[in-house]
């Protein structure tokens, strides 16, 4: 199949510029495309109409916003099939209030105001959607929607609203994001097809995709169908020195003081493959009435390869002879040993590698109804999440080969760049490594999400009351994890040529964090996963039945939820001040259900916990219009966001690689806050505006961090972090965006443009991490962030440069004796460059993280160094055609 893919990546655009120079072609082209507009702006009907593609796409969020009945923000596509930018989160950047996290360089995480990704509510065409997990080395979530299962170019408009109203699914704290997709009575009867390579600085590897988009009306616009399908693939390299936290209660010589616990410089690699297709119908027989159809599917492979060397400075794996101090060797700053020499420390050659499929589909069916002012719809969609290894018998593979040794370290150089980690051993002679545990660990997460909704509303007359409406929707989900873990110690203990020559290799990178300064391994020895796995994972050991601790990492949780609303729309004058607005209520009853298996001493025992919650949510809106160009607008509303479903789950999952714990509490309540909005918003044209937003959120019921030690059978005394409500926050700032298309210059300098947005945010809060009591942080929230985009559309030209940057936050609340990290302030450059040859013809180049930036984080002090990563930049060419 890759061979077939990159054969079509190599001959589309060839295809594409002959198929297009042929007098055929030209005369299917959609007379009334938008490609077919001249370029700049044209006058229509006494307004400016914006044609170049970025500036149109602009003026489209732009008009959206001033139109809103409530706070929005949006974003739309340039064209059809073609987004602003190569993943739907990247897009989202630019938004005011928003941030992403980029891991290993790709847009994944979407948070608004200051709230993580949990807090968001990701809605596909107005309806839910089942949510895929992390499931690469374990991790689980359970309310984070991953952006890189949607693809940009299926995608119209996505709208973040920051003041719900009550018919919205409630579930957001921080932002409902509801990712529009393209409908084939909008668009009308075109096709396009895009090509394009994406190059990976890191891996020297180029990837084709290729995307195909086409849409039919019929002449009397009543039938409508539209089909897509994706191939997308990229290779990742992503270079990483990480740290596991520091310590207060760790090498007893040093008690009290801040110590490192296990670090890792590894290198990550990725093999992405992306399938995607949809499909859209809809009919509308009368002007009334209106049916929609829309299926999307995805399947994301990803193969998951790690060379990592594991440092283990405050364990050597050996009661008998544990890791400490040298007495005399350390270095002292403030509460921090910042360098020391360890006898006994434990090295460990790691490879970890992962086959990862993500599997997402949704079916919905929209049935609408409007005639004179009676307007009536139902909705019904069923969407399934997959996230699961496609050999369940391999799932995560850990190989490892380890020796004990004397570690020197010396972090004095701060977060940016590498310690001195030094040892008298060689890391790369295979003659000082034994076989230690062999690991393989397989993830099964199914997320089903099935919704249905009927809404009525009436239009009342130009008096106070405008619009009446009630509805009520059932929405039910189900998550079903699974994980299992093979300890294998057959050979441990054992030298490392008892599994043979090929069992173990040099690493095959010889420039890990090049362009970093420091004194950290370079190159070492890495396991040879294959020849592991054949020789240590038996039949006997894969049929071997479940283990207490296997049973304790699952878990089946499920979700009942019925919310009814009313909502009634008014509009006054006052004096020569139209007023407008909403205000309503929202109710909820959810009906919990959280399974899984605890143990009392050795013996596992099934448990079930039903939990019911029941929430009214009003919500109130007013815009008004000063001028025909000065909005001002007033909100408040009460809103929920459940517990992460991993939170709330009856489970414990033990670390193979440290003495640590997660696990969940079904007993969580909601996450409930209050919040209001106010902000003021000048069009001073029809291509620009001027806008700012004051907002404030009291969250009374906040879920905090909870960490004590418990007794594991065959394990331990290991610490335990979990969740307890209680803690209590508010968030509050300022939002400001402009955006303007400079027409008032010279030909051609009128296609220049610029859009901006600021962002500050405070939190005042007060909560615990074991014993630790954290104030005024909160996880991922950024005091500032900002972006800026310059860009020019004139002619058949149009470039793009944006710089999106966000302050540190808090991405660790530690415990009591571990500190919290944080993650450093970062930036990214990016560009496009497109040109348009015919007018159904372009050709476009786009650069990610330009600058080459590196992500860092660190542990509550710029001594107490945390992680690096660096990604490289990515460049992305190809063609697109209309025809």
């Amino acid at each position: 199949m890759l061979r077939t893919s990159r054969l079509i990546g190599a001959t589309l655009p060839l295809t594409l510029a002959a198929l297009l120079a042929t007098p055929a072609a030209l005369a299917q082209t959609n007379p009334a495309s938008t490609t077919d507009a001249p370029t700049g702006d044209a006058e229509q009907d006494g307004e400016i109409v914006v044609t170049g593609s970025y500036a149109r796409s602009i003026a489209t969020a732009t008009e959206a916003k001033r139109k809103a009945a409530y706070g929005l923000d949006s974003i739309a596509s340039t064209d059809i099939g073609k987004f602003p930018a190569q993943n739907v989160a990247e897009a989202l950047q630019v938004v005011p209030g928003v941030a992403i996290t980029r891991p290993r360089g790709e847009g994944l995480y979407v948070s608004v105001r200051g709230l993580g990704p949990q807090f968001q509510n990701t809605l596909v065409n107005g309806r839910t959607v089942a949510l895929n997990d992390l499931i690469e080395n374990g991790g689980a979530n359970g309310r984070q929607f991953r952006f890189e299962m949607l693809p940009a170019e299926f995608v119209s408009s996505i709208d973040v609203v920051k003041t719900p109203t009550p018919d919205m699914n409630e579930g957001a704290l921080g932002g409902n994001i509801d990712v529009k997709t393209f409908h084939p009575l909008d668009i009308g009867t075109r096709t396009t097809l895009n090509s394009r390579y994406t190059f990976t600085a890191q891996t020297h590897r180029v990837e084709p995709n290729a995307t195909l988009l086409t849409s039919y009306r019929s002449p009397d616009e009543t039938v409508g169908i539209l089909a897509g399908a994706q191939y997308w693939g990229k290779q990742v390299r992503n270079d990483r020195f990480m740290n596991f936290g520091w310590n207060t209660n760790l090498l007893g010589s040093a008690s009290g003081l801040y110590t490192p616990t296990r670090t890792r410089p590894t290198i990550e690699t990725e093999d992405r493959k992306r399938l995607s297709g949809i499909v859209s119908a809809q009919w509308q027989p009368t002007p009334a009435l209106r049916t929609t159809l829309d299926v999307i599917a995805t399947r994301l492979d990803v193969a998951y390869d790690e060379f990592g060397i594991d440092i283990y400075p405050d364990d050597s794996g050996d009661k008998k002879n544990p890791a400490a101090i040298v007495p005399g060797s350390t270095k002292i700053s403030g509460n921090t040993v910042v360098g020391a020499t360890i006898n006994n420390a434990r090295f460990m050659a790691s490879r970890e590698y992962s086959l990862n499929r993500h599997d997402l589909l949704t079916v919905a069916l929209r049935q609408s109804f409007d005639q004179g002012r009676w307007h009536a719809s139902a909705d019904g969609s069923w969407s399934t999440a997959h996230s699961y290894h496609p050999s369940n018998a391999e799932g995560t593979v850990r190989s490892r080969a380890q020796f004990i040794a004397p570690l020197t370290y010396d972090a004095s150089g701060g977060y940016k760049v590498l310690p001195t980690l030094t040892t008298t051993r060689d890391l790369t002679n295979p003659a000082n490594y034994a076989v230690t545990t062999f690991n393989i660990a397989p993830k099964n997460s199914k997320d089903w999400d099935a919704y249905g909704r009927a809404d009525l509303s009436y239009d009342v007359g130009d008096g106070l009351l405008r619009k009446i409406a009630a509805g009520g929707e059932y929405h039910w989900r189900k998550r079903d994890y699974r994980r299992r873990d093979f300890l294998i110690n057959t050979v441990t203990g054992q030298p490392l040529s008892v599994l043979g020559s090929g069992a173990y290799q040099q690493l095959p990178y010889d420039d890990f964090l090049a362009g970093v300064t420091g004194n950290s391994p370079r190159t070492w020895l890495v396991p040879v996963t294959k020849a592991y796995y054949d020789a240590l994972f038996t039949p006997a050991i894969a049929n071997a039945a479940l283990t207490p601790a296997d049973r304790r990492s699952s878990f089946v949780t499920s979700e009942k939820i019925a919310a009814a609303y009313v909502r009634a729309d008014y509009g006054v004058m006052l004096g020569s001040v139209e007023v407008t607005g909403n205000i309503g209520a929202r109710y909820v009853h959810t009906d919990q259900v959280a399974s899984g298996t605890l143990t009392t001493g050795s013996t596992p025992q099934a448990v079930s916990y039903p939990k019911t919650f029941d929430n009214i949510l009003p919500s109130f809106n007013l815009r008004a219009e000063l001028t025909p160009k000065l909005v001002a607008r007033l909100a408040a509303s009460r809103v929920l966001t459940r517990p992460n479903i991993t939170d709330s789950a009856p489970r414990i999952t033990v670390s193979t690689d440290a003495a640590t714990a997660s696990g969940g509490n079904p007993q969580l309540n909601p996450f409930l806050a209050t919040q209001f909005d106010g902000s003021l918003e000048w069009y001073f044209n029809r291509r620009g505006a001027l806008t700012g937003a004051l907002f404030y959120k009291n969250l009374d019921d906040y879920i905090t961090a909870q960490n004590v030690n418990i007794d594991i059978p065959n394990r331990g005394t290991v610490l335990l972090s979990t969740s307890v409500n209680g803690g209590k926050a508010k968030v509050y700032g300022f939002e400001a965006a402009y955006n303007q298309v400079f027409t008032f210059l010279p030909k051609p300098l009128d296609g220049l443009g610029i859009q901006a947005s600021y962002t500050h945010t405070s939190v005042e809060a007060n909560y615990t991490a074991g014993n630790r009591v954290l104030r005024n942080e909160m996880l991922g929230l950024s005091k500032q962030s900002y972006n800026l985009v310059g860009f020019y559309d004139y002619g058949p030209v149009s470039a793009r440069l944006s710089y999106v940057w966000r302050d540190k936050y808090l991405s660790g609340t530690g415990s009591t004796s571990q500190a919290p990290t944080f993650t450093a302030p970062f930036g990214s450059l990016d560009g496009n460059l497109s040109l348009r040859v015919t007018p159904q013809l372009m050709f476009s180049v786009e650069g990610i993280n330009l600058a080459g930036a590196r992500a860092y984080t660190y542990n509550d002090d710029t001594l107490r160094f945390g992680e690096i990563n660096y990604y490289g930049r990515t460049i992305l060419f190809g063609a697109r055609a209309e025809f």
